[in-house]
């Protein structure tokens, strides 16, 4: 399976904005479709946003449209996410999570993927 580590995680004022990067390796990176979850302690595990295999595909959660972006670089082997307008209610842990695209098409449900990240951690500050 690929293996995926997250970076780019870090304390933010509300209102700022971050870039995540997910990297990885050992697999080939576009037979995956890529997807961001993010969990803060307490609550349930929350989808943010996923792309499909060649980027052509985009889904939101409701509370990240209009202010998170979803990409990747297949020649860089890397999905990102780019959040902008962050607010306190952002602050969780983050998670990129692949899913195989012969498994399906892009999901909204953690089961679906395959391949997790270690997580990184995003605090926004009020």
């Amino acid at each position: 399976q690929v293996q995926l580590v997250e970076s780019g995680g870090g304390l933010v004022q509300a209102g700022g904005s971050l870039r995540l990067s997910c990297a990885a390796s050992g697999g080939i990176f576009s037979n995956y479709h890529m997807g961001w979850f993010r969990q803060a302690p307490g609550k349930e595990r929350e989808f943010v946003d996923a792309i499909s295999w060649s980027g052509g595909n985009t889904i939101y959660g409701d509370s990240m449209k209009g202010r998170f972006i979803i990409s990747r670089d297949n020649a860089k082997n890397t999905a990102y996410l780019q959040m902008n307008s962050l607010k306190p209610e952002d602050t969780a842990k983050y998670y990129c999570a692949a899913r195989n695209r012969r498994d399906g098409g892009l999901s909204m449900s953690g089961s679906a993927y395959t391949s997790w990240g270690q997580g990184t951690q995003v605090t926004v500050s009020s």
